[in-house]
């Protein structure tokens, strides 16, 4: 009698997964699914890329020295390497041909076409760091910037054979007859024949399994992005392009003088921290120079 009980209970499951048009093999690839993710996150690398220290002046962002005790800012690029593919963000302020790395600071002086004049003292070039950490241009498969600004832009021709992911607003901004506030189009000019995807979504994910993803944050610029890297180790990192640029704008809540749109920008900001405390992540404000100078740098990684 159990033995008999036994086999109706075996059939009647066997007839709700058919019935459910799932089979064993659609309950093994789930699985395999599952674990291939869980596996790709477990692996998922960030190295942080020193790009130098801007002399900047708080003013711009309706700030006083007293305010930010630090006037100095930090500029920054992450190498992400997920198992399908290797990901740069930003590309850092001097571009590594117009240098050569001595082993000391050294101050470099670059005029923007605006006629702006900035000054960003460098050890390292991206390059260099790059290949201390095994990997180079050819071996990067995507590239997303947070924004067109020529502090983020400055190596991006290096990375021209990469598929480019970016919003379409922000390309058209970058390529237009007369490019916006501080963008410099030589250093990205070779993006426009790369392989581009066009970002559509408020937030793209970037290798299909929620461990990289690019959420809009427009007002900075028109199509300005920030990104999440979610690591098994340290937990979520949302990488903040120039959605802020000293903390203080995040505590004091002031804008900079020059957003392209101020509205959009505190709009952006309320996104984001809702992102972050929905995804209980942190976040890593590119140009913070105090947070960034404890940050460990690349050959070292964040897993």
């Amino acid at each position: 009698m159990m033995k008999h009980v036994k086999s109706l209970a075996v059939l009647a499951t066997i007839a709700i997964v058919v019935a459910s048009g799932f089979s064993r093999t659609n309950v093994v690839s789930g699985f395999s699914q599952t674990n291939a993710a869980a596996q790709a996150q477990t692996s998922i690398k960030l190295y942080v890329l020193d790009g130098g220290v801007l002399e900047s002046d708080p003013a711009r962002y309706r700030l006083t020295k007293e305010d930010v005790g630090t006037t100095q800012l930090s500029v920054a690029a992450y190498l992400i390497v997920h198992p399908r593919g290797v990901l740069l963000w930003d590309t850092g302020a001097v571009p590594d041909e117009s240098w050569k790395p001595t082993g000391s600071p050294v101050q470099q002086r670059l005029v923007l076409p605006d006629g702006q004049e900035r000054s960003v003292t460098i050890r390292s070039s991206l390059n260099t760091q790059l290949n201390a950490s095994g990997y180079s241009p050819a071996r990067v498969t995507h590239l997303a910037l947070s924004h067109y600004h020529w502090d983020h832009t400055a190596n991006a021709n290096a990375f021209a054979r990469a598929t480019w992911l970016v919003r379409q607003i922000e390309r058209d901004a970058m390529f237009a007859d007369k490019p916006l506030g501080t963008a410099t189009p030589m250093t990205y000019s070779a993006l426009k024949t790369s392989k581009t995807i066009i970002v559509t979504a408020d937030e793209h994910d970037v290798f299909g399994d929620g461990a990289v993803i690019l959420k809009s944050a427009p007002g900075h610029t028109p199509g300005h992005q920030v990104l999440f890297v979610k690591l098994a180790k340290t937990g979520g990192v949302v990488l903040s392009g120039d959605l802020y640029h000293y903390p203080q704008e995040r505590t004091m809540n002031r804008l900079p003088t020059f957003e392209f749109n101020e509205e959009q920008t505190r709009g952006a900001r309320k996104a984001v921290e809702e992102f972050l405390a929905r995804t209980k992540s942190q976040l890593w404000i590119q140009h913070d120079f105090n947070a960034h100078a404890k940050l460990k740098k690349a050959p070292e990684y964040y897993q």
